[in-house]
């Protein structure tokens, strides 16, 4: 097997086979760059993507669709005051509903104004088709504009409702790929530009990213549409992220392999060969453990965490194909004259003076027990701020600025019962809907009780209950439990998805978490062939994650001043930085390894830092800009995503790699190998079966 694993690595880098494997990538491209551009064709953009797959309030949006033959979501328009309203402001909205009445599905009728108990406010329900998000958002938007249209002086106008709230939802996620797509290409660019300083060499890892970009759209399209793998607008715009940060950290390892062995190889065919064969295997398990990792969020039951791992495991997969393959054999037919002006000259040295990495080797091999526990201790005075975080996003803090479906439920709720404008859906059998209406009414918390019809085949009766408190509060989720209890029917609604995805988050966590450690500890056991350091490695990472998550949760509350974190980025946060803080783990220890084989435990690890140090940091770097994207999203769920993932890999990248992992691998000596050859060779060198030839010419790079 690793016979045949070299002869595949060696044909990027062949005369011959550099040219079949452009051609390969070019064929394919133009093949199936049509469908690329088809993604948003097939993304879910239902409420039970965001929802846990057998949840009650998925199983009552199931049920709905038996009660109408058409498509109906109400807006509702929402006139408010700070005193009474005016006798202009009631005729202003009673003229609205003429107008409104053009817009309405075909069937329904505008619901007349209703005025609020203290007089301040009028609202008027209007049912809307909902088949096409796109004419959604049209019709709301256009319901703003007649709403606001000769508004009495001191009448606040705002449209709200299930409708408003999909058109806004539609109009983020509407540019979300184009703006992530962008945004993750200049800063990609920009930071090639820096670490390289060649005018020339970014564009080549950019290109082998262009083509895994294209695969990884079309297989993802034709992946949902014929094998029902689900994608969500929010997985597929992390999806695009993903390939770029990815596939960027593998070019700058290859790309900094190749420019060592371009440096002791005349011929720049043979240098990639060497590179490819050197650097291979821990891309590829880096690429199997990410991969297998994301893989594990299968296991969830909130439908949108699924997406995320399933979408993202192809993303990774073709990032690593393109890598190894495109990458290669671009630069191979390119020349050395890419890496211009610092063009890598046969027969001169790699590194012409110790690089700052070499010094902090020096620096932790000398004190490394302190080295580590002072680096712990840094880690946990920053993971004591993941006590006391307050978890949850109210309907209110979805959005960085505050859109007009929500400003809309702040107005109704100053003025009308919480609930009124999102009420509490119940789905009842016809034989026991009198029951449950009866429960329903005697139920604390609910305001009021409406028979909204029944089912065509007559079987099914749907209740609307009002909800005394606002639909995302903790009393309307009571409420809610309490209904479940006491009528027996399906109870549905935005307070009960809220419920669902907490209990469900809570049950994914316990059942995920546990599996992608197992996958990653059993991916570098077989990597590394040993137990010990796996285990040391697998535990840097995770004391990393809470680090990242107590360094988060204070950036929330002290800078970008959230009132709490989306109950999805614990899973999400672990999986992604499990998987990508490995990475840079098993870079580093690949490398130290195959160093440790050559000249001893304690000489390996110091060379295996300094060789990898500054490819490792760049890659950092690249990859939490990449997800630092989210940051600047107007969806705070992301943004929060993107803080958590980008200070996790920065902590990685600076801390954990560089003086944690080393100081902890020169503190246990010998035994980081346990119960690995390298345990037993009592510091001297122990050279690996295949590279005992290449030991003089390794001793003479290095």
């Amino acid at each position: 097997m690793r016979a045949w694993l070299e002869r595949k690595a060696a044909v990027p880098g062949g005369r011959r086979g550099k040219w079949l494997v452009l051609a390969a990538w070019l064929i394919a491209a133009m093949a199936l760059g049509g469908l690329a551009g088809k993604l948003a064709e097939v993304q879910d953009t239902s409420a039970n993507a965001f929802l846990p797959r057998g949840a009650e309030s998925a199983q009552v949006n199931v049920e709905l669709e038996r009660f109408r033959t058409d498509e109906v979501l109400s807006a509702v328009v929402v006139y408010s005051s700070g005193s009474a309203l005016t006798d202009a402001a009631r005729t202003k909205a009673e003229g609205d509903v003429a107008a409104f009445a053009k817009l309405a599905a075909k069937g329904e009728k505008v619901v007349p104004p209703l005025a609020s108990a203290d007089g301040k406010a009028l609202i008027v329900v209007v049912p809307l088709e909902s088949e096409d998000q796109e004419v959604v958002a049209d019709n709301v938007k256009e319901l703003r504009e007649i709403a606001a249209a000769n508004a009495p002086p001191g009448v606040d106008t705002e449209v709200g409702g299930p409708s408003a709230a999909l058109a806004d939802a539609f109009t983020v996620f509407g540019s979300l790929d184009g703006t992530l797509m962008m945004a993750t290409g200049t800063i990609v660019i920009i930071l090639l530009l820096v670490t390289y300083r060649s005018p020339v060499l970014w564009l080549f890892p950019i290109l082998a990213v262009g083509f895994s970009s294209v695969l990884t759209q079309a297989a993802t399209y034709l992946l949902a549409k014929y094998a029902d793998l689900p994608v969500d607008p929010q997985s597929g715009g992390v999806l695009m992220v993903l390939v770029f940060g990815v596939g960027t950290d593998y070019a700058l390892l290859l790309i900094a392999r190749y420019r060592e062995e371009l440096h002791v190889q005349e011929d720049k065919h043979a240098a990639m060969q060497t590179a490819l064969r050197r650097s291979g295997p821990a891309i590829l398990a880096s690429a199997g453990t990410i991969a297998v990792g994301l893989a594990c969020l299968a296991l969830a039951d909130i439908n949108s965490s699924r997406s995320m791992g399933l979408v993202g495991v192809v993303g990774v997969l073709f990032a690593f194909v393109a890598m190894v393959t495109a990458l290669p054999a671009l630069l191979v037919i390119a020349g050395r004259w890419v890496f211009w002006p610092f063009v890598p000259r046969f027969g001169t040295p790699a590194h012409k003076s110790r690089t700052v990495w070499a010094r902090v080797g020096d620096a932790v091999a000398r004190h490394p027990r302190r080295a580590w526990l002072t680096t712990l201790g840094v880690t946990a005075v920053l993971a004591l701020s993941t006590f006391g975080v307050n978890m949850g996003l109210s309907q209110d803090e979805w959005f960085a600025d505050k859109p007009g479906s929500v400003i809309a439920q702040e107005r109704i709720s100053q003025h009308y019962p919480s609930g009124a404008a999102d009420p509490a859906v119940v789905i009842a059998t016809k034989a026991e809907a009198a029951q449950a209406e009866q429960a329903a009414k005697g139920t604390d918390g609910v305001a009021e009780v409406t028979v909204s019809g029944d089912s065509p085949d007559g079987q099914l009766t749907q209740l609307a209950v009002v909800l005394k408190d606002a639909s995302d509060s903790d009393a309307a989720k009571d409420t809610v439990k309490a209904l479940r209890d006491k009528t027996g029917a399906l109870v549905g609604g935005t307070a009960a998805q809220t419920l669902d995805k907490e209990e469900a988050t809570a049950r994914d966590l316990g059942v995920v978490v546990p599996a992608v450690l197992l996958v990653v500890l059993l991916v570098l056991i077989w990597l590394l062939r040993a137990i010990v350091a796996p285990l040391v490695l697998l535990a840097t990472v995770v004391v990393s994650y809470f680090a990242a998550f107590g360094a988060s949760n204070l950036l929330f509350e002290n800078v970008f001043d959230y009132s709490g974190v989306d109950w999805g980025i614990p899973l999400l946060g672990f999986v992604f930085l499990v998987a990508l803080g490995i990475d840079y783990n098993i870079f580093l220890m690949h490398r130290v390894k195959e160093e440790a084989q050559l000249h001893g435990h304690v000489k390996g690890v110091l060379t295996g830092l300094s060789s990898t140090g500054g490819v490792i940091t760049s890659a950092g770097v690249v990859l939490a800009a990449t997800f630092a994207v989210f940051a600047g999203l107007p969806l705070v769920s992301m943004a929060q995503m993107g803080v958590v993932v980008g200070i996790g890999v920065l902590l990685d990248t600076f801390l954990v790699r560089t003086v944690l992992v080393p100081a902890l691998a020169l503190d246990l000596g010998d035994r980081f190998w346990w119960p690995g050859a390298l345990s037993k060779a009592g510091g001297a060198p122990v050279p690996a079966q295949g590279q005992s030839g290449d030991s003089d010419r390794e001793l003479n790079r290095v």
